[in-house]
């Protein structure tokens, strides 16, 4: 049976918010991709409703394209807990923590959600920025760490 790295995290010892390095490869020819787990809400304990998260999703893959160098996918979890990002060469959990607030930040005073029509999205009807800034804030309320693991 094939390790997939998520099933592999003990999703009972982790403490949400938190940006977490959820895999790392390096190419032969030297090109790094790193897989980063970037959870909002505490797993087994709640979940982003999926018009929050889709908006949250669109809201993301433009915000973190802005902040980060070399951002290939943000994608929702399954669980609706967070997203993952897949992002070339090697960033430190910091920088991708930092760079998630000030995504978040700008979520908040957001007026608009882009790529929102028939033509662009696949669900273009399925949308909340209300509930996108209610989650965002929330996020930022509690803070976002660069240890999953931390003690409170």
């Amino acid at each position: 049976m094939p390790n997939v790295e998520s099933f592999q995290l003990d999703h009972t010892k982790v403490k949400a918010p938190y940006v977490r390095l959820a895999g790392s490869e390096r190419h032969r020819l030297g090109s790094v991709l790193q897989k980063y787990d970037l959870r909002f809400l505490q797993p087994n304990q709640n979940a982003i409703p999926t018009a929050a998260l889709h908006t949250l999703e669109h809201l993301l893959a433009f915000g973190l394209r802005e902040e980060l160098e070399g951002v290939i996918d943000i994608s929702p979890m399954g669980c609706r807990t967070g997203f993952y990002l897949v992002i070339w060469d090697e960033h430190q959990p910091a920088e991708v923590a930092a760079a998630l607030t000030r995504v978040l930040q700008r979520v908040i005073n957001a007026t608009e959600v882009p790529a929102v029509t028939p033509l662009a999205c696949g669900n273009y009807r399925d949308h909340s920025l209300f509930s996108a800034q209610e989650y965002a804030r929330l996020v930022l309320e509690a803070g976002i760490s660069d240890d999953p693991f931390r003690r409170t």
